[in-house]
């Protein structure tokens, strides 16, 4: 009998999106038409973003651009070259590429299965369940309602093509915590680290094409010495992994960018090879997690907090609109500010002028916890913003900052003044003392937050094209929230007159305030 094989740079299992509609096809084709194709269409978006990663490293394989040894002009002149180019990647590399490490393109090879462990039927006494694998399928302890259509004691098979993209996007967005106990050696856990990119937000530049897309999602090597021969993804490697051994560290490109999981898997297929059925999910290494900067998160920068701590990823927050990350990309980096641009968004000025202008940044989020629970993803397409970077309109991109920070700023002037107005309201009401302390937020806060930033990011639009002072015109936005949200309390809580009354005289004070005294962002703390 024929054993399953599912090779994925041939099958088509990644959808894309051309001019005349959605097709599937194998990696091979995906490289050689990028230039013909719009964008990838896969329909999981955690697996979008994980996937740009691994063909950003295969498009700096197939140009030669990873080569440590390039100087930077040279690196930004040959991409620029390339992004002139209307024929796309040489189909020869391309080719040449996937013929070098073909049985490790196998979804379900018996040695090398890609981004699996194959010792996993071995070192694992049972498998963790093919639900377990699926984002939104109940498992465990998950709620039952997430999903009604699957249950955990009757799990059903899952099409090889989307086992694929939930293996792509569990190496990056996995849980922490308990997991199938796996024994290699003298080394026995059943404890799981948490993926890379859990509980972040990626932005990825995107082009007009997938090959254009491809190319500005590079970064040029900024380190000093590294080996050509030392940096592989994981299928390149010339061995599987050891789970035992300390991982590699962290090199340019391949394994910043796909060589960072923490989680082992290994998928078990139906006889066809057409279906998975079960799966082993389970610990890769048991080393502390080495640290990189990938490069399309935001970085926020804390100089008060300790030097490990200093510099972090920004947290993906389904309740933050995207407008509120614009001058994050927009500004290059700045000691002063709080967000630190993306590494990928660095060195897009040595790019032509039509890619430029054409060019919009694709958003994922995954709203979780760092350990199990996950609240939900999100994804954005923002307008062809890249014309107002500091570095091509510096008043536009100034004038965005401003905008962005007092929005922050009378949101967090709201979170306060609606807070004191109802702890005043109710003490008043129930003749009691007011609670010392932290207090969570309250409702009304909750509410006027609600209502005030769907009006704040209309006023942003206006705001970034005119000259009228941002403070002013946020803190107007704020008090209709304000008055929106708590009408009804007016008329059976007349204590509350009074202590919205000061609640208004708080925002208009931040609003007609000289911008020299005004308060940052920074020095309060809003909720979205």
């Amino acid at each position: 009998m024929t054993p399953p094989s599912y090779p994925i740079d041939v099958r088509p299992c990644i959808p894309v999106r051309r001019a005349d509609g959605v097709d599937d096809v194998g990696l091979r084709t995906l490289l050689v038409d990028a230039h013909r194709i719009e964008d990838l269409a896969l329909p999981l978006p955690l697996a979008r973003s994980a996937l740009y990663r691994d063909l950003t490293a295969m498009c700096a394989r197939v140009t030669g651009l990873d080569d440590p040894d390039l100087p930077l002009n040279d690196w930004l002149e040959i991409r620029r070259k390339l992004l002139e180019s209307a024929d796309g990647f040489d189909p020869a590399a391309v080719h040449a590429y996937f013929d070098t490490y073909a049985d490790r393109f196998d979804l379900f090879g018996p040695t090398r299965p890609w981004r699996q462990d194959a010792s996993l039927a071995v070192q694992c006494p049972k498998r963790s369940g093919i639900n377990t694998l699926v984002y939104g399928r109940p498992a465990g302890n998950n709620l039952a309602w997430f999903n009604a259509s699957h249950t955990d004691t009757n799990p059903q098979p899952l099409p090889a093509r989307e086992a694929l993209w939930h293996l792509l996007a569990y190496h990056c967005y996995g849980p922490a915590g308990r997991c199938s106990v796996r024994t290699a050696g003298s080394l026995s856990s059943g404890q799981l680290q948490s993926g890379p990119l859990r509980t972040t937000v990626s932005f990825h530049p995107r082009g007009r094409t997938l090959y254009e897309t491809l190319l500005l999602h590079l970064v040029p090597y900024r380190g000093d010495g590294q080996d050509p021969d030392a940096d592989t993804c994981p299928w390149e490697q010339p061995h599987g992994p050891d789970p035992v051994q300390a991982p590699p560290e962290v090199t340019w490109p391949g394994r910043l960018l796909t060589g960072r999981s923490v989680h082992a898997a290994l998928l078990i297929p139906d006889p066809s090879g057409e279906q998975v059925t079960d799966a082993y999910l389970t610990w890769a290494t048991q080393h502390p997690a080495l640290d990189a900067t990938d490069p399309y998160l935001i970085y926020d920068l804390d100089p008060k907090a300790p030097a490990e701590r200093r510099r972090r990823p920004r947290r993906a927050e389904a309740d933050r609109a995207l407008w509120r990350e614009y001058d994050a990309l927009l500004l290059a980096g700045d000691e002063k500010r709080p967000g630190c641009r993306p590494e990928a968004f660095t060195t897009l000025n040595n790019i032509p002028q039509a890619v430029s202008a054409g060019l919009r940044v694709w958003v994922c989020g995954f709203d979780q916890d760092g350990k199990v629970n996950n609240r939900i993803w999100y994804t954005g397409l923002t307008p062809r913003i890249w014309l107002w970077a500091q570095e091509h309109d510096p008043v536009k991109a100034t004038r965005i900052a401003a905008c962005r920070d007092a929005a922050e700023t009378l949101a967090a002037v709201l979170r306060t003044a609606a807070d004191q107005a109802w702890r005043d309201t109710i003490s008043l009401s129930q003749h009691a003392p007011p609670r010392r302390g932290k207090q969570r937020i309250s409702g009304w806060a909750q509410q006027a937050l609600a209502a005030y930033w769907p009006r704040a990011e209309q006023a942003f639009w206006q705001l970034i094209d005119d000259a009228r002072p941002a403070h002013g015109v946020f803190a107007a936005e704020a008090i209709t929230a304000l008055g929106q949200s708590t009408s009804a309390a007016l008329n059976h809580m007349p204590k509350a007159g009074p202590a919205l009354a000061r609640a208004i005289q708080a925002l208009r004070s931040i609003g007609a305030a000289p911008s020299d005294t005004r308060p940052t962002a920074g020095e309060t703390h809003a909720q979205p």
